[in-house]
C-alpha cells in the first residue's frame, strides 16, 4: 500500500516545477518521504510571524490563500504550486498567513530531504530564487507564455536607495547601543563598518534574541561579541532573482551593499528578504494572478492602473522596450481573457459550450505595442454550426459584455466601432474569408484602409484553428496579387519622412493639437505599414509585432538587413518616446510639442526619423511606383 501511495505521489510531483526539473530516481526519493496531509476548508496551515517547521508544501487538491497582515489576499495556490519555502531560506518567520479556501490536501516536503539537490541542480535553485517572493511557480510554465518569460519576470533590478544615509555603528559601540539604532531607525539588521565605513560585520534581531536575550552574553559587551562577520557583500543594480539566489546560497536574510560589491568598499545599503517581497508587490506575476480572481471590471480597472504604474517605472529605469511590451501584452491578454469569461458566465456558460468562436485583438493591441490605455480595436471568429441555435446573436452578446467592461477598465471605445460589438466585425470563418476575398480582389481605399487594420489580428482567446484557417485563405489569396500589394505600397508611402527641407519637424498647422508633433501618424505609422507591407509580401505568417517583422525581414533579406535592424531600433524608440510623453500628458501620448523636449531628446527623436526615408525607398523600387528620386 506504501508503495502504492509513493508513486502516487510521484505522478503527480513529477508534472509540476521544480520537481519536473529533476532526475527519476530523484524525485522518487522525495516522493518516498513526502508527508500527506489534509485540511478542511477555513484551516490555517501558518500564520504571519510563526517560525516554520523544517518542511515546504506543494498543492495537491484544493486552494490554499495566502494572507498579508492587513487581510489582503496576495496569492491563490492551485494544483501543483508550491508555497512556504521559507525554511529552505532561513530560520525567520513567515511574512504571510496560508489558510484553505477549500477541502485540501497538501503535500509536505522536509527541507532536510531537498537541500541537498539546490547545490546539484542550479536550475531548481533558481526557480526557488525567483518564486520566493511571489510564492508558486505556476506563473512561469502558463501556456502561450512567450519563450523566456520565466526568466525575464524577475528580471528587474532591485532598487537601492542610494539617498537614503545606510545605518551603521562601529566596533567601539556596545550591543545595547547597536539596539538602540536597530529600534530608532525600525531595521531588522545593523552592520559594523571601520572608520571608512567598510562593513566588517553584521548584527541582526536573532542575534540579539538568542545570544543576548536568551543567551549570555551582556548588553553592555561591545558588538564584537555577536557580531557575524565576514559580511557577505553584493554590487549595486543586481536582480531581485540573484539577490534571492545568493540569500539561499549563504542562508541568509541580510546582504550588505557596497560600492564594489566587496567588503573592501564604502556600505551604501541593507536588503533584506523583506524588501525583496515589498519590492515585487506589483510584479507582473502576482498582477496577473490578482486578474484570474477578479470577478467586476472595476477590480479589473485597478489592476491595469497597477500595471500603468509599472510601465512608468520599467520606462524610467530605461528596460527594453520588447520586454515591456511583452509583459503589458500578456496582462492586456489576461484581462481580455477575464472579460470573456466574465460575461460567459454572466449570458450563460451553457450556451457556449458548442460554440467554437475566437476573439482577436487588431491595431496596437494586435501587433502587442499597446502600453497606454488607447481605445479598442477588437473582433470575433466563429464557427457557423446549423444544429446550433442563433450562433451569431449569442457570440454578439457576448462582444458587447465584453467591450463594455473594458471600457469600464479604461479602454475607449473605437471612436470607428471597429470592435466585435458591431455584427460587421463579428463573423463566421465562411464570411471573414468572403471579407478578405472582396478586399483584396477588388481593393480600393476603403478596402486598402481596411487591411491595414485587420491585417494586424492576433488570436487572444478561443478555437485558435479559425485564425489558422483565416491566415491560410488571406495567404492563398495574396499569391499573385501584384495590383493588391502595389496599393497598399503606395498607402505605406501616403506619410513621407516627417523632417521639413529645414530639418523642423512637421507639425499640425491648425485644428486642437495645432503646433504639435504627431508621433503616431507621422513617425510611427510609416514604420508599421512598411513593416506590414514587406512581411505580406514575402509571406512570412504569425510575425505581428513591428520590430519583430523588421527583424524576421533582415533574416529573409540580408541584403538590406542593416536598414531593417535600423528600422526596429527605431520604431523602440518611438514607443519609448510615445510612451514617456503620455505619461506626462495624461494621455495617448500621440501629441508631443517639440519645444517641451530637451536637446537629447529631440536628437533621439530626429534619429528615430532616418530609417524611414530609406524603407520608404526601397519599397518605390520593390514595388515599382513612381517618383523616385
Amino acid at each position: 500500500m506504501k508503495n502504492e501511495i509513493i508513486h502516487r505521489v510521484y505522478d503527480f510531483i513529477k508534472e509540476f516545477p521544480p520537481f519536473s526539473m529533476l532526475p527519476k530516481d530523484v524525485i522518487m526519493t522525495i516522493a518516498g518521504k513526502v508527508i500527506v496531509k489534509y485540511l478542511p476548508p477555513n484551516s490555517v496551515l501558518f500564520e504571519i510571524g510563526d517560525m516554520p517547521p523544517p518542511q515546504f508544501y506543494i498543492v495537491n487538491e484544493g486552494a490554499i490563500h495566502l494572507y498579508q497582515g492587513d487581510g489582503t489576499m496576495v496569492d491563490q495556490c492551485d494544483e501543483g504550486d508550491i508555497f512556504g519555502i521559507r525554511p529552505l531560506l532561513a530560520q525567520s518567520p513567515y511574512l504571510l498567513s496560508a489558510k484553505t479556501e477549500e477541502e485540501s490536501i497538501i503535500y509536505a516536503i522536509k527541507t532536510e530531504t531537498f537541500l541537498p539537490y539546490l547545490e546539484q541542480f542550479p536550475k531548481v535553485l533558481s526557480f526557488l530564487a525567483a518564486n520566493f517572493a511571489v510564492g508558486t511557480g505556476n506563473m512561469f510554465y502558463k501556456k502561450n507564455h512567450v519563450e523566456g518569460m520565466a526568466s525575464t519576470l524577475h528580471a528587474e533590478i532591485f532598487k537601492t536607495d542610494m539617498e537614503k544615509a545606510p545605518v551603521y555603528c562601529q566596533l567601539l559601540h556596545t550591543i545595547q547601543d547597536a539596539a538602540i539604532m536597530m529600534a530608532d531607525h525600525k531595521i531588522g539588521s545593523i552592520i559594523i563598518c571601520n572608520e571608512a565605513q567598510k562593513p566588517i560585520g553584521i548584527i541582526t534581531d536573532k542575534d540579539l534574541r538568542i545570544k543576548v536575550v536568551a543567551g549570555d552574553v551582556s548588553k553592555i559587551e561591545k558588538v564584537a561579541q555577536i557580531m557575524s562577520s565576514p559580511v557577505i557583500c553584493v554590487r549595486p543594480s543586481l536582480s531581485i532573482a540573484e539577490l534571492q539566489i545568493i540569500m539561499i546560497k549563504n542562508r541568509i536574510n541580510h546582504l550588505a551593499v557596497t560600492e564594489d560589491g566587496t567588503v573592501d568598499s564604502r556600505l551604501i545599503g541593507v536588503v533584506s528578504d523583506h524588501d525583496l517581497v515589498v519590492q515585487q508587490a506589483d510584479n507582473p506575476s502576482i498582477l496577473i494572478k490578482e486578474i484570474r480572481k477578479c470577478t467586476s471590471s472595476m477590480q479589473l480597472k485597478v489592476i491595469r492602473d497597477k500595471t500603468e504604474n509599472l510601465i512608468k517605472k520599467y520606462i524610467d529605469k530605461e528596460v527594453s522596450i520588447p520586454y515591456i511590451t511583452q509583459i503589458v501584452s500578456e496582462i492586456n491578454d489576461d484581462i481580455i481573457l477575464r472579460c470573456i469569461q466574465i460575461a460567459e458566465v454572466k449570458i450563460g456558460k451553457e450556451k457556449f459550450k458548442d460554440i467554437k468562436y475566437c476573439w482577436i485583438s487588431l491595431g496596437s493591441e494586435g501587433r502587442q505595442e499597446q502600453l497606454l490605455r488607447t481605445d479598442q480595436d477588437n473582433a470575433l471568429i466563429y464557427h457557423h454550426d446549423p444544429n446550433i441555435i442563433n450562433v451569431k446573436e449569442t457570440c454578439l452578446s457576448l462582444a458587447k459584455e465584453v467591450t463594455s467592461m473594458l471600457h469600464d477598465v479604461g479602454y475607449e471605445y473605437c471612436p470607428a466601432d471597429m470592435m466585435a460589438s458591431n455584427p460587421a466585425w463579428c463573423q463566421s470563418i465562411a464570411e471573414w474569408k468572403n471579407t478578405f476575398s472582396k478586399w483584396i480582389h477588388n481593393p480600393g481605399e476603403k478596402e486598402i484602409m481596411m487591411c491595414t487594420i485587420f491585417f494586424d489580428y492576433r488570436p487572444v482567446y478561443g478555437d485558435l484553428s479559425l485564425v489558422e484557417n483565416l491566415t491560410d485563405h488571406i495567404s492563398g489569396l495574396l499569391d499573385q496579387q501584384e495590383v493588391f500589394l502595389q496599393l497598399l505600397a503606395k498607402n505605406a508611402l501616403e506619410n513621407p519622412p516627417p523632417l521639413s527641407f529645414f530639418r523642423n519637424f512637421i507639425v499640425e498647422k491648425n485644428g486642437e493639437h495645432k503646433d504639435s508633433f504627431d508621433i503616431k501618424l507621422r513617425a510611427m505609422m510609416p514604420l508599421v505599414d512598411a513593416a506590414r507591407l514587406l512581411i505580406l509580401s514575402r509571406q512570412i505568417k504569425e510575425v505581428n509585432n513591428t520590430s519583430k517583422r523588421f527583424l524576421a525581414l533582415a533574416e529573409s533579406d540580408p541584403n538590406n538587413a542593416e536598414l531593417y535592424h535600423m528600422a526596429a531600433d527605431a520604431y523602440e524608440i518611438l514607443i519609448r518616446i510615445r510612451t514617456s510623453q503620455g505619461f506626462q500628458s495624461h494621455d495617448s501620448g500621440r501629441y508631443i510639442q517639440p519645444e517641451m523636449m530637451d536637446k537629447m531628446q529631440r536628437l533621439q527623436l530626429r534619429n528615430a526619423f532616418q530609417p524611414i526615408d530609406e524603407i520608404q525607398k526601397l519599397i518605390k523600387i520593390k514595388f515599382q511606383i513612381g517618383g523616385i528620386i
